[in-house]
């Protein structure tokens, strides 16, 4: 069986990946808008059939499936896009102007609903909502009571995270070429190649997790590839930091940001618990 990716495959996540590079490339922008969504671009994302990918193209989608679906998550993931994508994604069909991106949509996922006042649309009961301090400067959220909903789009938290993952294992690489101590690049000593093998093979192995799921569709899997993609995209994260040293923390380094997400992630959709006695009950 071939799992490698067709020619359309490939052509989508480079459209994907051009549309958000060019409008989240600086980080200056998105800390003097912490807090809150971009509208433009969530249009121009709906525009370009992201929220609309999955629905048939007789209600007006792409008419793609959850592999296609897992590309375009993974490159939201790559570049820490703000605002509730998944929700949204999910929404569309359901809720006028989700799949156009005019509409911005949220959910209870688990226990924690992010982005509650930006929202539009909120699905599920939000009664008794309160605010929770985000460790993750660019995703309010608020924290709602009784017992863990089950979340949607756990295959979507994914292939986030999967992104994630890979962005920041780029970095440490691209990173240990250039800084140097001691005469040479920091990627010449043995530790720091530890490091980033390490990293490399967490991404890897949630990659094909994760892109295994998309493929069969059975929630179980998707159960195990976001296990493995978040610890791939919270590792990698803080090994990503470790390389940079106290550069890691600054605003002009996407590392921080990417493990504060990384930990809000792996609390939304099916938490690490959860995900694990699914598994444990199906052996």
């Amino acid at each position: 069986m071939d799992f490698q990716l067709t020619d359309d495959q490939r052509a989508l996540r480079t459209g994907v990946r051009e549309l958000l590079e060019g409008r989240l490339s600086s980080r200056a922008s998105l800390r003097d808008t912490a807090g809150r969504i971009d509208r433009g671009l969530w249009r121009e994302l709906g525009e370009a059939g992201f929220f609309s990918l999955a629905l048939p193209e007789d209600r007006g989608g792409v008419g793609l499936g959850p592999p296609e679906a897992v590309l375009a998550f993974e490159e939201a993931g790559r570049v820490l896009l703000p605002g509730p994508a998944v929700a949204t994604f999910l929404a569309a069909g359901e809720v006028v102007g989700a799949g156009t991106g005019e509409a911005v949509v949220t959910a209870v996922d688990g226990t924690l609903v992010p982005w509650l006042e930006e929202a539009d649309v909120v699905q599920g009961d939000v009664t008794g909502a309160v605010p929770l301090r985000s460790v993750d400067p660019l995703t309010p959220l608020h924290r709602v009571p009784g017992a863990p909903r089950p979340g949607r789009g756990v295959l979507l938290h994914a292939a986030e995270q999967l992104g994630s993952a890979v962005r920041t294992c780029e970095t440490a690489v691209q990173y240990a070429r250039e800084r140097e101590q001691f005469g040479q690049p920091i990627g010449a000593f043995q530790a720091v190649k530890h490091l980033c093998a390490q990293m490399l093979v967490r991404a890897e192995v949630a990659r094909a997790a994760v892109y295994a799921a998309a493929v069969t569709g059975d929630a179980l899997e998707a159960a195990g590839a976001k296990l493995l993609a978040d610890d791939a995209a919270v590792r990698n994260a803080r090994d990503c930091l470790q390389v940079h040293g106290g550069m890691g923390f600054t605003w002009e380094a996407d590392v921080h940001l990417h493990l504060k997400r990384a930990w809000v992630r792996a609390r939304l959709g099916q938490v690490a618990d959860e995900a694990e006695e699914a598994l444990a009950s199906a052996l």
